[in-house]
């Protein structure tokens, strides 16, 4: 093989050496492509399912978010629900007893009227030529009341203690004005009886025809469990902070309070004050004023009064006091059971309406909900003020309150007119919760013996005075009641007639058919 051969051998060669060379590099080149290709596909395959997993991620954090906010609302609640508990106080007693001064005082020795006002009322009161009266104008808001110096309507007021937030309701103590007091009491938990110790004012009060008596009893009926019986004006020239005219007060109301179903023991305590210059209200009496007084003031009296606690869980019940337009249509009143909450659905009952809350205040503050005693404004959408009366019941959807015209009850007569025998056909106006209907008993069932408690045998055709009897009572239109043994506070009654309270009673039956 000559030289040029072994040249074209040689290059040959080179060529075959680099296509082979080309070949291992597609293949390589191959190899790598199929490498990045699965790299990706593996890459995309990751990248998807940490897309998941962020998404559940996501999902699980929103999830846990909206757990945690539900129990921030339910914790936001339970802060909305005020630490200190909170009672209805209503002042009741004789007209002229000094119920608006004492609850003006307790305002202002608590601090929500300042100085300032105080002297402004004094300057009104003294125009009037009515020095004395300056105290009950921080109650007695209208001109008709101040004119007067008589309550008409019930005020309505808020004061603390370090224990308990107090909503004061004065009632009005003039005859005329009964059934203001009645709205007024039914919503009360404490009675504050305000007794004059003034020479001929006790008396005047007391009497047959005096309206201590009968705020008495239609406290007891209208469930004002404990009452407080302050013996007021004891600064008054003709008592001089005299004992002797406290303890006569003391023995002449205890038999009485003991008649009205009081167990004086244990639901009532007497003290004596002065309403016009606060003594032994905010702090106790000094000894050099009053040598004999070792008890409470007025203020640790009522911190210390005890009373049987409400189901926040039970069914809702609020009897509605008073209505008016306001972004929606608002009902106020006293919750008696159950909680409200905004976005609650409600029912209006009798008339069947169904109501959403819109927003619920408690005193003047926006809250998120409000429990059993708390006196309530609850703007409500789904239906018209006109449509919603004074004793209508806004009540729970799941167990709404029964509506009837026709239920048994066991009432005791107290005392009738002139005269007149308790027999069917016999006609009154019954007052239960917020509602005043006429009434008539329409059969009389059976006579209780007062001793034994027990029916007696023979059939009973009328009663009189001082007579505890079942009845069947028949109203015109449906009104919202509750057993007594159900709920006492929408189960107990009064029937007046003439301006008088002739019985009191309680349901012990409901006729549903009647509805």
């Amino acid at each position: 093989m000559d030289i040029d051969e072994k040249k074209i051998v040689d290059i040959e060669e080179e060529i075959r050496s680099l296509q082979l060379d080309s070949a291992d590099t597609t293949e390589m080149i191959d190899e790598i492509a199929q490498h990045e290709e699965l790299e990706k596909v593996d890459k995309m395959e990751e990248d998807s399912k940490e897309v998941v997993h962020n998404q559940a991620v996501e999902v699980e954090k929103k999830v846990k978010e909206k757990e945690n906010s539900a129990l921030d609302d339910e914790a936001a609640f339970e802060k909305e629900l005020p630490k200190k508990r909170h009672l209805n106080v209503v002042f009741i007693g004789h007209v002229d007893a000094g119920k608006s001064t004492t609850g003006g005082q307790i305002l202002f020795l608590s601090g929500q009227v300042d100085d300032r006002t105080i002297q402004k009322y004094e300057k009104e009161a003294k125009d009037k030529s009515r020095e004395s009266w300056y105290m009950a104008y921080i109650m007695d808001t209208n001109e008709e009341e101040r004119v007067k110096g008589k309550t008409v309507e019930v005020g309505r007021a808020h004061f603390e203690t370090e224990m308990t937030r107090f909503t004061i309701l004065d009632a009005p103590g003039h005859k005329s004005y009964v059934p203001n007091m009645i709205s007024g009491a039914s919503q009360a938990d404490v009675g504050v009886l305000v007794i004059s110790a003034r020479k001929g004012e006790f008396e005047t009060g007391y009497e047959r025809g005096g309206q201590t008596r009968e705020h008495v009893q239609l406290a007891k009926t209208l469930g004002v469990s404990k009452l407080l019986v302050v013996v007021n004006k004891m600064d008054d020239p003709t008592v001089n902070w005299s004992k002797e005219r406290y303890d006569e007060i003391e023995s002449k109301m205890t038999p009485f309070l003991k008649l009205s179903g009081y167990n004086v023991k244990k639901d009532v305590q007497f003290l004596p004050i002065s309403g016009l210059i606060g003594t032994n209200m905010k702090t106790r009496v000094d000894k050099s004023v009053c040598s004999w007084w070792g008890g409470p003031c007025l203020f640790e009296a009522l911190d210390a009064t005890e009373i049987p606690q409400r189901d926040p869980k039970g069914p809702f019940r609020m009897p509605i006091i008073d209505k008016f337009k306001d972004m929606g249509t608002v009902v106020m009143g006293k919750v008696e059971s159950g909680s409200v909450r905004e976005g609650d659905s409600m029912v209006v009952m009798p008339n069947k309406a169904h109501v959403k809350v819109l927003a619920v205040f408690c005193d003047e503050d926006k809250v998120k909900r409000a429990g059993p005693g708390e006196n309530v404004r609850v703007r409500l959408s789904g239906v018209e003020e006109e449509d919603i009366l004074s004793g209508f019941v806004l009540s729970s959807i799941s167990r709404p309150i029964p509506s009837v015209s026709e239920f048994e009850a066991q009432l005791q007569i107290l005392e009738l007119l002139d005269n007149a025998i308790f027999t069917a056909g016999y006609k009154a106006v019954l007052h239960i919760h917020a509602v005043v209907e006429e009434c008539e008993i329409v059969e009389l069932l059976q006579q209780i013996d007062p001793k034994t408690k027990k029916p007696m045998k023979r059939k009973v055709l009328f009663v009189k005075n001082g007579a505890f009897v079942v009845c069947r009572v028949q109203v015109n239109n449906l009104i919202c009641i509750e057993k007594f043994s159900d709920f006492p506070q929408l189960g107990r009654f009064t029937l007046r007639t003439e301006g008088k309270t002739v019985a009191v009673g309680k349901v012990t039956g409901l006729n549903l058919s009647s509805a």
